[in-house]
């Protein structure tokens, strides 16, 4: 047991701060949609064919434009992405008519997109991935020896949401007290995020769903081979033949070729999907505009969509507004449960005995 608290506490040193910031950045993102501040993005959603393929038509005719993202019920303003050469990170909203609502340069110009890529990459792209998942499987050792831990003395149980006094022993009984309380919200929090980052990771949590290996490779990337992108794409074609194959599903995503070869992909989402952008996807050949393969996710295996539900999950994308609270205070616990043990650890951890000892021989002479 004192090498598990040993573990516990050293591993907490190291990795609070960053488990810390996840919870606070995650717990902003949470209500994104509530503080963006652009005209429009509470306008109505209109998902009807004829109106997105005007739109659409419009949006993509604009110069280095590269795909949108569609309004949906909760944010009523499509997003554009824009690419070429000193693009990168470059956007735009506009509103579903397909009137420009606000424009940016770069992501650092819209506290959405900068924070995003904060909780996902750590600014640092694939390398920060992995910095967050090492802390997610730390946040997933935390939650489990924290409550071996608090049974010792589970007969001191008080509940605080802040520490009686900042001395040691206080913020330590807060911390193990705390944390017992919300330690099933983290594990949830911390599990969902875990896999959308190591696969290995979930696909050990969707095993009770159903074969890992065939939800594997039924998420695996399509791969199509599609001609040279067309100087004039007919979006209009496109999306009449993707609502006529799922006629109940929204349009979520369009996204142009990165490379050459590869094809125009649209992505749906169904009524019975959880995942907001939904996993249903359509690949159109770049050249002739003609269906290259459809995808349905409400066919694929169930550990696949299993998987496909952590992350509607982890982000408060299904449960309406009770499920968005229990998360604030999963967020806000994991913030104060990590940045406290951070300062116990580094800034009031307790005298070695021989120092004390030494200190007290000198004062009594």
């Amino acid at each position: 047991m004192k090498l598990l608290d040993t573990l516990h506490r050293w591993t907490g040193g190291l990795i609070g701060l960053v488990l810390a910031l996840m919870g606070l950045s995650g717990t902003i993102l949470l209500y994104e949609h509530l503080w963006i501040g652009v005209p429009g993005a509470g306008d109505p959603l209109r998902g009807d064919l004829a109106t997105v393929a005007a739109t659409t038509e419009k949006l993509m005719a604009m110069p280095g434009a590269q795909g949108i993202i569609y309004a949906d019920e909760r944010f009523g303003l499509h997003q554009l992405r824009f690419g070429g050469q000193g693009n990168a990170g470059a956007g735009a909203y506009a509103s579903q008519s397909g009137d420009i609502a606000a424009r940016w340069a770069s992501q650092w110009e819209r506290p959405e997109l900068w924070i995003f890529d904060f909780h996902h990459h750590l600014f640092a792209g694939d390398s920060g991935e992995w910095v967050i998942g090492v802390a997610g499987l730390c946040g997933l050792f935390f939650v489990i020896s924290g409550a071996i831990l608090w049974w010792r003395t589970r007969k001191t149980f008080q509940l605080r949401l802040w520490p009686k006094r900042m001395s040691r022993p206080a913020i330590v009984m807060h911390h193990r007290d705390l944390g017992i309380i919300v330690a099933p919200l983290l594990l949830i929090s911390v599990v969902t995020g875990t896999m959308m980052i190591f696969r290995p990771f979930a696909m050990a949590m969707i095993a009770p769903f159903g074969s890992p290996a065939e939800a594997a490779k039924a998420m695996e990337p399509p791969k199509y081979r599609s001609g040279p992108l067309a100087a004039k794409p007919d979006y209009t074609a496109m999306l009449t033949e993707a609502r006529r194959r799922f006629p109940d599903a929204e349009f979520r995503i369009l996204s142009l070729p990165r490379k050459a070869g590869d094809p125009i992909g649209l992505r749906m989402k169904q009524p019975a999907e959880w995942l907001p952008n939904g996993r249903t996807t359509l690949a159109f050949d770049a050249a002739t505009g003609n269906v290259l393969g459809a995808r349905d996710a409400l066919a694929m295996p169930s550990g696949a969509q299993a998987f496909n539900k952590a992350f509607p999950i982890h982000a408060s994308k299904v449960g309406g507004w009770t499920w968005r609270i229990l998360l604030t205070i999963s967020g806000l616990s994991l913030t104060l449960l990590g940045s406290l043990a951070v300062w116990t650890f580094w800034f009031k951890r307790p005298k070695p005995a021989k120092r004390a000892a030494k200190k007290a021989a000198l004062a009594s002479t």
